[in-house]
């Protein structure tokens, strides 16, 4: 972590305003780059006169949006047809998942693309199935601006609060983290605990299927005896 922080300086250093841009949106493309690092410190940076915040908060937005536009045209590239042949081969996974998942995206997308901005992780993440559902443009770029602008103008601001203890933004950001990734491992247990029984349930019902078939074709072949005593 120290290292990234040293890196970001010279970077602003450097750089100034635009260095913040080029972080965010290298923490956009490789998470172990975090915000709650970046932003704060660019709000430290502020609160000693090197910086300006409105420069900074506007590249601060540019390098949010490019970089979940660069992983929106990754799940474009990825597609639906792509990710119903991955779930075709997939343990436990069925291509008509993808359509369950991309019929619930249709519903609730836009609000996903911008509370996922407030989630470290999740907010890079968003954009791929975004992509993934080709949610509208124009709706993924206004949706993702609102979350982004809201993300980095509160860790900024409170880097420009804290000032040399901004790094405070970090310890409390990672235990809010570990309580959401808590939750949503919970979520995929509890999706995992799901699909394993609906796979039970088919096998179990596709090894009824034969049984209940040869039950059937003895009944006809007695029917055909019984018929055949009768007509003689």
């Amino acid at each position: 972590m120290q290292g990234i922080i040293d890196w970001i300086i010279q970077l602003m250093e450097v750089l100034g305003a635009p260095g913040v841009g080029i972080a965010i949106l290298l923490e956009n493309l490789f998470p172990p780059i975090p915000s709650e690092v970046v932003l704060p410190l660019a709000g430290f940076t502020i609160s000693q006169g090197s910086l300006s915040f409105w420069p900074t908060f506007l590249w601060a937005m540019a390098g949010s949006i490019l970089g979940a536009w660069l992983l929106y045209g990754l799940g474009a590239w990825i597609g639906a047809e792509r990710l119903r042949k991955i779930a075709d081969w997939m343990w436990l996974v069925e291509p008509e998942d993808v359509d369950n998942a991309l019929h619930w995206f249709d519903k609730f997308g836009p609000a996903s693309v911008f509370f996922g901005r407030f989630i470290p992780g999740i907010r890079s993440l968003i954009s791929i199935p975004a992509g993934i559902d080709r949610l509208n443009p124009v709706k993924f770029t206004v949706w993702t601006t609102l979350g982004s602008a809201g993300w980095n103008a509160l860790l900024i601001a409170l880097g420009m609060w804290l000032g040399q203890s901004y790094t405070l933004v970090a310890h409390y950001v990672d235990q809010y983290s570990t309580v959401v990734y808590v939750l949503v491992a919970l979520a995929v247990i509890a999706v995992i605990g799901l699909l394993i029984r609906r796979s039970k349930k088919r096998k179990a019902a596709a090894a009824e299927r034969p049984e209940s078939s040869q039950l059937s074709d003895a009944s006809n072949l007695t029917d055909g005896n019984a018929s055949a005593r009768m007509n003689e």
